[in-house]
């Protein structure tokens, strides 16, 4: 398989994936929440910004590496952290997190990720950071943050636009679980779908492994009662409204970098600073929680005004392409996330996927940015058209 040719965008990945995944799994990675709105608005409203080129301007060698806390990476993006991702693609987690160390970029682990902490930062290093969805109990979230810095992480993000259960229709009616329901239909499923079912034999039924040491069933060698007292505790113990004062009790036990995920309004973007958040990530999650929330491409030039030009800001939200990532750039981001495009590379093209996806979106970075005549990221949000 030549894979520069039969994958040279994410759109071919995308296409690819869907074929490679069965229903129950890809139905949890395309769709969003109740009508799909938010997912829609995230895609349309990144294609309604346009950025003028300017030809008497050279730009022959476009410079896309960026410093970000201190560290320098290869391009101004990174991996989103994505729940249940190593059901969407058996093994996904550990692929990207190499692919992100090799291509220096960072990889973020959701906390009901399918690998250890510990694990994920091994392998991606440095680059390694991690995605704090909030337990109720305050020595859960004590511990867990413990944990990071015991293995080395100076980075995480405090997911905030997580606060109540949401009902996400086509996970209710597939009964998406982990492991998988063995009804007639999920079967049917796994069986229509040789290669993801070969590699989940291989690998083993998935865990959300960071979460077992706490309920008791974390302590049992009975996988399918641990699997079942995870969901139970995700489902009842996790989420709550991140007020200030919770937020007050994560930032006195992190000595690290703080990064608030899913900032939508500019009053609290200046609250959570504030409050001692070193960046804003400003994200609808992907549209998988709320339909009616605005995406990140209309709220950026407001939440960028609000905090003024020193505070990092990162964003998501329908990002498919390097052309996306520049204009997310230029609205007033410094630097992009992504979730699905890297999925959807994986699950075409398992070990290769992820270092061949991030070769793609740093060359259509650079095509960009030479087509545009901005030699610079620095330089982008000049190249905005009308805002």
């Amino acid at each position: 398989m030549n894979i520069d040719k039969e994958f040279s965008c994410v759109a071919h990945m995308e296409a690819a994936a869907q074929r490679r995944i069965p229903g129950f799994a890809r139905d949890y990675l395309f769709n969003g929440i109740s009508r799909g709105v938010s997912v829609r608005k995230n895609r349309d409203s990144l294609d309604t910004v346009e950025l003028m080129p300017r030809y008497l301007q050279e730009a022959d060698q476009p410079n896309i590496r960026c410093r970000l806390f201190g560290q320098e990476f290869n391009a101004p993006f990174g991996v989103a952290p994505m729940g249940l991702s190593g059901l969407v693609w058996p093994n996904s987690e550990r692929i990207l997190a190499k692919a992100a160390k090799q291509h220096n970029i960072p990889y973020t682990l959701s906390t009901v990720a399918t690998i250890t902490l510990e694990e994920a930062r091994k392998i991606a290093g440095e680059n390694a950071w991690f995605q704090l969805y909030t337990p109720q109990e305050p020595e859960v979230r004590k511990d867990l943050l413990r944990r990071c810095r015991e293995a080395g992480y100076e980075t995480i993000q405090l997911t905030v636009d997580v606060p109540f259960k949401t009902r996400r229709d086509h996970d209710i009616r597939n009964g998406l679980s982990v492991p998988p329901r063995l009804d007639a239909k999920t079967l049917f499923q796994m069986t229509t779908h040789p290669e993801w079912a070969l590699r989940m034999l291989r690998l083993g039924v998935p865990q959300f492994v960071n979460l077992k040491p706490y309920h008791d069933a974390g302590k049992s060698k009975n996988v399918g009662r641990s699997i079942r007292e995870s969901t139970k505790f995700i489902e009842e113990r996790m989420g709550q409204h991140i007020t200030a004062e919770r937020f007050a009790e994560i930032r006195d036990l992190w000595p690290g970098k703080l990064i608030v995920k899913g900032v939508l309004d500019p009053e609290e973007a200046k609250a959570y600073m504030a409050l001692g958040a070193d960046a804003l990530l400003v994200s609808n999650h992907g549209g998988r929680q709320l339909d009616a929330a605005p995406t990140a491409v209309s709220v950026l030039p407001q939440i960028r005004a609000a905090v003024g030009p020193d505070v990092p800001i990162l964003a998501d939200g329908g990002v498919r392409t390097g052309l996306d990532i520049a204009r997310m750039l230029a609205l007033g981001a410094d630097f992009v996330l992504m979730g699905r495009p890297f999925l959807f590379a994986v699950a075409a093209m398992d070990s290769l996927g992820g270092k061949h996806v991030m070769n793609i979106l740093k060359a259509e970075l650079q095509s960009t940015m030479g087509q545009l005549g901005c030699p610079t990221l620095a330089e982008l949000p000049g190249c905005l058209v009308g805002r």
